[in-house]
């Protein structure tokens, strides 16, 4: 770190040196300037972290570039305290790219450096205890002779034997190692320093979680179906300006093999990867893969790791030591050099959307980042997201396609089970037809996957005698009881509270639960399958560092039974052993007032139903609704994504949703209802204005109303939507609402650009 003392009273005339433009992780949209002191000039260079004064702190930040003082106008600049980096943290490439996201997504650029750097290095609560070093010894002097070995050491034989050990370790060893597994003193290994024999050096320690994994099998042989696509992709990575592939293939089409033989190309021609994966939980599973092809060139980058392992990687891709980084959604800002391709995996996973400030979404940012590097950009999915889907019909895309299994092994059956038919009485969680199909796989020692896409024991507690229900106090939303801990939790702001046993409004002892839960399934099927050996896998249950792959590789051994699960377990796993999938409730995305939940609906179902049949044994799957002749579902039964996207399309058109239209979702929020309400009100008269007046006549202005969740973590929340036929346009109006509307103080102006969900 360089760092000076601050000077306050300097002459005006100082203010000719350079001056800095700074942006601090804070939540505001405009930078800071500051005086760059003569003895910081050399060092003060765009990407490096700085420390500022700001009002009575000090404060870290970035240097985003350095402007001539004319530009800043007369006033009397602070100077920077501290250059804290010798070189940057954000390369002029990920400088650009970061300064993209804000833009685009109308973000505090602080932010979203802080988003691209690993925790701790710009603000944020980094759990860090330093760096990691160890000591090591190394041989500094040859004694190629016994007569000089004899005439150095004359009679410190224990020194001798140091050194001789230390020849024939290759000439270094960790100091801890010589003194505890060798018995050889401090003091020995410091006599060897003093004859200049040897030195210590304190060097950092590489953490890589990871280093241990078993690497998976060889990669299979290529079917004439990877071979085109695989031949494809590496001939347009060659193009001056390669753009973007969207890579649909039906699950269990080998997509993941096509990836891995790009990325070798890739390398081979001296460049780096990336592979973005949407899940935690498949992680493991990827990592396992991609290092049995690339070894130790391979980093992991995901928020499961702890500060220290992210730092670590994300310094290992800096420097060039790996040329591969996987992770999920932060990943695509990995510092890699000389970037060749990213690849999206599930590309349409909801997951790669940030749900808070900067709110960008990873695909997004990854088409962007590729077109910057001269990189291909490679969106993989058994089921496209319409956005991407239609960019390759249009051709503005290059548009590829895996029609069948990688293997001899087709698509599973699916049947429909009507919940509207069932005789059995609440809850209905196993159709007869999916609780026989569970008990024959039993029989025959196959395994099999439930999906429910709702954790906890029952979905909400009520009263039957007044009517009272369990809500959250922050939140309008019920709350959910957890059996196991005896808790009722509200899965939005984490608030819980012991379970009742009177209602409290009218101390009636008759309280119902309600709604279905993967932790009352799991108590269903124990009592149902005594003999099953049962696995859960949500929220709950993966909290540990590992559990995600704890869990899956138990499931690879044989020693599960039946894995039931949230949408976590639904893409992207390979487990050949499971033959029967059953979907326990299809409907609970489709009832939510969102323009993607029959999308969601689809991709989820089509996404589950492909984990059956992997193996050399046929699948069955069976999904229980009570819409059977929805669109969304009767799609999934056949596999059939085209057919979905173009009724999906349609449908979408008359009202206008992306992809026809560009959307952005403004939300006010503050702790008055009645406050929210007038400035949301207040807003759209604004906007309104301001269309007026600059003559734009391609953005639509739509509300506002409530959110459907009004109330969140303790604030009330309003929304309207703008909806526009062109991008730019859309961007420049956004640009100056954040700067100009007139929000009233003690409320909050949230935009969320081209938004995953409207909840």
């Amino acid at each position: 770190m360089t760092e000076r003392p601050s000077d306050s009273n300097r002459p005006p005339e100082q203010l000719e040196a350079p001056v800095a433009r700074v942006s601090l992780p804070r939540p505001v949209l405009q930078s800071f300037h500051y005086r760059i002191p003569p003895d910081l000039t050399a060092v003060a260079v765009p990407g490096v972290r700085v420390v500022v004064p700001f009002g009575h702190r000090r404060e870290t930040g970035i240097l985003e570039g350095v402007v001539e003082p004319p530009d800043v106008g007369s006033t009397r600049l602070k100077d920077l305290h501290a250059v804290l980096d010798d070189r940057p943290v954000l390369s002029p490439d990920l400088l650009r790219l970061c300064r993209w996201v804000a833009d685009y997504y109308v973000a505090p650029a602080g932010l979203v450096y802080r988003a691209a750097l690993p925790p701790g290095l710009l603000g944020g609560a980094a759990r860090r205890r330093g760096e990691l070093r160890r000591q090591v010894i190394r041989i500094v002097r040859e004694l190629p002779t016994l007569t000089e070995r004899e005439r150095v050491f004359g009679r410190a034989r224990r020194q001798r034997e140091a050194y001789e050990t230390l020849e024939s370790m290759g000439g270094q060893a960790e100091v801890a190692h010589m003194e505890k597994q060798l018995g050889f003193g401090r003091g020995v290994l410091a006599g060897l320093v003093q004859r200049e024999l040897a030195e210590i050096t304190s060097e950092a320690i590489e953490r890589d979680p990871f280093a241990g994994l078993q690497t998976g099998p060889p990669q299979p042989e290529l079917n004439p179906a990877q071979v085109h696509v695989l031949e494809q992709l590496a001939h347009q990575a060659t193009e001056s300006d390669p753009g973007v592939a969207v890579l649909r293939g039906v699950t269990g089409s080998g997509k993941t093999v096509v990836y891995l033989r790009l990325v070798r190309t890739v390398l081979d021609r001296g460049r780096s990867a990336i592979l973005l994966v949407p899940e935690i939980a498949l992680t493991p599973q990827t990592v396992e893969r991609v290092r049995s092809e690339f070894g130790d060139d391979v980093a992991v980058l995901h928020s499961g790791l702890s500060d220290g392992e992210r730092r670590d990687a994300w310094a290992a891709l800096r420097d060039g030591r790996k040329k591969v980084a996987v992770g999920t959604r932060s990943a695509v800002f990995a510092p890699l050099p000389n970037l060749g391709v990213i690849v999206v995996d599930e590309e349409h996973d909801g997951s790669y959307k940030q749900g808070e400030t900067p709110r960008y979404h990873a695909r997004s940012v990854a088409v962007v980042r590729a077109r910057m590097a001269g990189a291909l950009c490679v969106l993989g999915s058994a089921t496209p997201s319409l956005e991407s889907w239609e960019l390759g019909r249009q051709g503005r895309w290059t548009s590829l396609l895996l029609p069948d299994r990688a293997t001899p092994h087709p698509l599973p059956e699916v049947e429909v089970v009507d919940l509207r038919q069932e005789q059995s009485p609440p809850p209905r969680i196993l159709s007869s037809l999916l609780k026989s199909a569970l008990a024959d796989r039993l029989v025959k020692g196959e395994q099999s996957i439930l999906l429910l896409n709702r954790r906890g024991h029952s979905t909400w507690v009520s009263c039957d005698e007044c009517g009272w229900v369990a809500a959250c106090d922050s939140c309008n939303v019920s709350l959910t009881w957890h059996r196991r801990r005896g808790r009722l939790v509200c899965h939005h702001c984490h608030f819980e509270q012991a379970s009742r046993e009177t209602c409290p409004e009218c101390g009636g002892a008759t309280l119902a639960f309600t709604g279905v839960g993967t932790e009352q399934v799991e108590r269903y099927l124990g009592e149902e399958f005594p003999e099953a050996r049962i696995a859960r896998m949500d929220v709950d249950t993966t909290g540990g560092k590992w559990s995600h792959r704890d869990i899956l590789e138990s499931v690879r051994r044989r020693e599960v039974d039946i894995l039931l699960g949230t949408q976590m377990i639904s893409k992207g796993l390979d487990l050949p052993g499971v033959t029967l999938v059953g979907v326990i409730d299809a409907d609970v995305g489709l009832n939510l007032p969102d323009f993607r939940a029959s999308e969601r609906t689809f991709q989820l179902l089509a996404q589950v139903a492909g984990r059956a049949g992997r193996g050399s044994l046929p699948g069955k799957v069976f999904v229980q609704t009570a819409k059977p002749a929805h669109f969304a579902i009767q799609t999934a039964l056949e596999h059939d994504f085209e057919s979905f996207a173009v009724r999906e399309l349609d449908d979408r058109a008359g009202p206008g949703y992306p992809p026809h239209v560009r959307l952005a979702n403004l939300l006010v929020t503050g702790q008055s209802e009645t406050a929210v309400a007038d400035a949301a009100e207040a807003l759209r008269g604004w906007l309104e204005g301001v269309l007026e007046r600059k003559g734009i006549t391609s953005t639509l202005v739509l509300g506002p109303a409530p959110c459907p969740i009004d109330r969140l973590r303790g604030r009330w929340r309003w929304h309207l939507l703008l909806k526009s036929d062109d991008a730019a346009v859309l961007g420049s109006v956004l640009r100056h609402t954040a700067s100009s509307a007139p929000i009233p103080s003690g409320l909050r102006l949230e935009i969320d650009r081209d938004p995953e969900s409207l909840l």
